[in-house]
């Protein structure tokens, strides 16, 4: 995790109100030089500000289109804004207005330990070993992985979201074996890699692990006719007792072309689902857990730190850049532009249990 600098009293004791008439003040005075890109987890204030709103890999689609914008500051995580300056050009800027604001997810696969799993993984199963690397990573876990190829799935960086996408394939649990880097040859033996089709990476999301079975049930039994929707990265028990999963982009869709008067409970970040709450006033639409889901590291990201990021490029400083280095960015671009070009799912995974 890399240090931020404390910001000056200026920002820190301002209220909301100045800082979003500075803001815009400064979205005015940059025009189409600037583009402010929000993660749909961000805090309201944040989001009502950028250009655009969407979820990782939209906003690597945007950063990638908006060649116009001499300077692209991304109100999201790292790994999101590595993905941004992979695919933007070289007269690009690309700010993080905190540099804290990490991923914990992507943050337990390293480049090293997945060099070495996946050698270590080709050794156990006697084949070539497909690594497939999900978007929150980060770009060297994104490098190493563009460059393989073969037989078997190996998943990264969330065991969840691999297990989850194994069973929409129609296998069963099964098929799916977790590799712990942490323990010798990930404790696993021959056979059971052997045996598996998905070798899933010992990472998750720490907002989508707090989604239980328990919660699922709670829900239904307080409202009998809700609509359980929740996010692939969720444990696999929360997935199959729900109705659909889907990414926030899917969820979002689910939910807003629902029927008045539906029902729902959805298990993603609360951010998000407040926010479509109230977008959804004509729907009954709630957190699937008893608590908020928040995502501590996006919440690092807010209206002093995007002010300061502003004022400091308008100012002629480049403050907080996050930049690939070039050998990194080659590969790491293959790895972003195969997803990319994947073709989307446009909805929500029905669930087959149910």
């Amino acid at each position: 995790m890399q240090l931020q600098m404390p910001l000056p009293p200026k920002y820190t004791e301002a209220d909301e109100d100045w800082l979003t008439e500075q803001v815009l003040h400064r979205k005015e005075q940059f025009g189409s030089a600037l583009c402010i890109l929000a993660h749909h987890y961000q805090v309201d204030a944040i989001v009502d500000l950028a250009d655009f709103v969407g979820d990782s890999l939209k906003l690597s689609q945007q950063a990638a289109s908006r060649r116009d914008a001499r300077f692209i500051v991304f109100c999201g995580v790292h790994f999101m804004a590595e993905s941004a300056d992979v695919l933007s050009g070289p007269d690009q800027a690309v700010c993080l207005p905190h540099l804290a604001a990490g991923c914990a997810m992507a943050d337990m696969a390293d480049a090293t330990d997945v060099s070495a799993a996946m050698e270590e993984v080709r050794r156990l199963a006697g084949c070539q070993v497909v690594p497939v690397t999900y978007v929150n990573s980060s770009a060297e876990v994104k490098a190493v992985t563009a460059r393989a190829g073969g037989a078997k799935v190996f998943a990264i960086p969330d065991q969840h979201l691999g297990c989850n996408t194994a069973a929409a394939m129609g296998y069963g649990d099964d098929a799916c074996v977790v590799y712990d880097p942490q323990k010798p040859e990930g404790g696993l033996t021959a056979e059971e890699v052997r045996r598996a089709t998905f070798i899933l990476w010992n990472g998750y999301c720490y907002v989508h692990q707090l989604f239980t079975p328990q919660h699922v049930r709670a829900a239904r039994a307080r409202h009998k006719d809700i609509q359980v929707i929740v996010h692939p990265e969720c444990p696999r028990e929360v997935v199959a007792l729900s109705q659909a999963s889907g990414s926030t982009e899917q969820i979002i869709q689910a939910v807003t072309a629902a029927s008045s008067g539906s029902r729902w409970a959805v298990g993603t970040e609360s951010h998000l689902v407040n926010r479509l709450a109230r977008r959804c006033g004509d729907k009954f639409v709630r957190i699937l857990s008893d608590r908020p889901s928040h995502c501590l590291m996006m919440a690092r990201i807010d209206l002093p730190h995007l002010l300061w990021t502003l004022d400091s490029l308008a100012e002629g400083r480049i403050v907080n850049r996050v930049s690939v280095p070039s050998q990194i960015a080659a590969d790491a671009k293959i790895a972003l532009e195969r997803m990319i070009a994947t073709k989307a799912v446009k909805e929500a995974t029905r669930t087959k249990t149910q």
